[in-house]
């Protein structure tokens, strides 16, 4: 090879360089922090977020609490990212409130902040939220409770999610006004916390059993704490006198309706929160365009046994569809 033709080479390696450094220096950033990176539900976002950003050239970043509740980890990762360059951060506040500075701190910064799934407190402390109706997916659930069961006397156990969480209220005082038992009714015979886990549902259950053996209906926050509840209630011998009915709509979650395990769920679409998040995002990035407000992303219910005057689809609807994988 001449000495020519290595100094073209040499250019043109220099300006293929260069021409790489300014598109990624032109690739919108975009980070996404979620509750946990083990609950199936924020698995499945994390999927749709990565999917989503891959299709419109973006580079996603991600970060997760150690644990539901794990508002110190998630403050960390808000750091990080903006550090890194991010210009759009998409989080599942783990505490609605004490998360609250540090995005004040984001947005003051030019980062545009959405919440997914879960609000902060106040809902304004985010420059948009998209996210499933909670009041209405407990309303559902409720409703399909009390047309199923029709006149029998409730005995009410209710697996939460932890005190202060806008989605666990949502959903908890949906179910009850879907049933038609208000606070404070002695139908409710145990509340506890489940922090959506299986094992604390487990554990949740088997206090109420012990307190009350006579329940007859459990609500529970998620799938998780549902299939708690049910091993709870097998392990009783009650798993057949028991209805349990909640909120999610995973595949597993519709499995376990299919199975009979679950009377019915309300099914929620992460996988579109996180793709209209990604999208929100990379149009920021290039335009200078923030969305504002809220976005309701759906909710179905689900059972392979309907009820009348109660709006639902079937199993196998809910497994073509599961986290919006349609």
């Amino acid at each position: 090879m001449t000495l020519k033709n290595c100094i073209a080479l040499a250019m043109l390696a220099a300006v293929a360089s260069a021409a790489s450094v300014a598109a990624a220096a032109d690739q919108p950033i975009i980070g996404l922090i979620t509750k946990t990176d083990t609950n199936p539900f924020f698995v499945k976002m994390k999927e749709g977020a990565q999917e989503a950003a891959r299709l419109k050239g973006a580079k996603l970043l991600t970060a997760a609490g150690k644990s539901d509740g794990d508002n110190a980890g998630q403050v960390t990762a808000i750091e990080n990212m903006i550090a890194a360059g991010a210009k759009t951060i998409l989080i599942t506040p783990s505490d609605s409130k004490a998360i609250v500075p540090s995005l004040k701190k984001a947005r003051a910064q030019g980062v545009m902040v959405i919440t997914l799934d879960s609000p902060t407190d106040p809902q304004e402390a985010a420059d948009a939220l998209f996210a499933t109706d909670n009041l209405k997916a407990g309303i559902l659930i409720g409703q399909y409770a009390k047309a199923s069961l029709g006149n029998k006397p409730l005995k009410i156990a209710t697996l939460d999610l932890f005190p202060g969480h806008p989605v666990g209220i949502a959903r908890h005082d949906g179910f009850l006004q879907g049933v038609g038992v208000k606070k404070g009714d002695p139908a409710l015979v145990c509340m506890q916390d489940s922090y959506g886990d299986q094992a604390k549902g487990q554990t949740a259950m088997e206090n109420c059993l012990q307190k009350n053996p006579d329940i007859n209906l459990v609500y529970a926050i998620n799938e998780p704490a549902a299939a708690g509840a049910y091993k709870a209630l097998k392990a009783a011998g009650k798993e057949k006198s028991v209805m349990i009915v909640s909120v999610d709509g995973g595949c597993e979650g519709v499995r376990n309706v299919k199975a009979g395990m679950i009377a019915a769920t309300s099914q929620q679409y992460p996988l579109k929160m996180a793709a209209l998040g990604v999208d929100a995002g990379v149009n920021y990035a290039k335009n200078g365009t923030k969305i504002s407000g809220y976005v309701d992303t759906g909710v179905t219910l689900i059972t392979d046994h309907p009820q009348k005057d109660v709006t639902s689809k079937d199993t196998q609807f809910g497994l073509d569809a599961c986290w919006g994988k349609k």
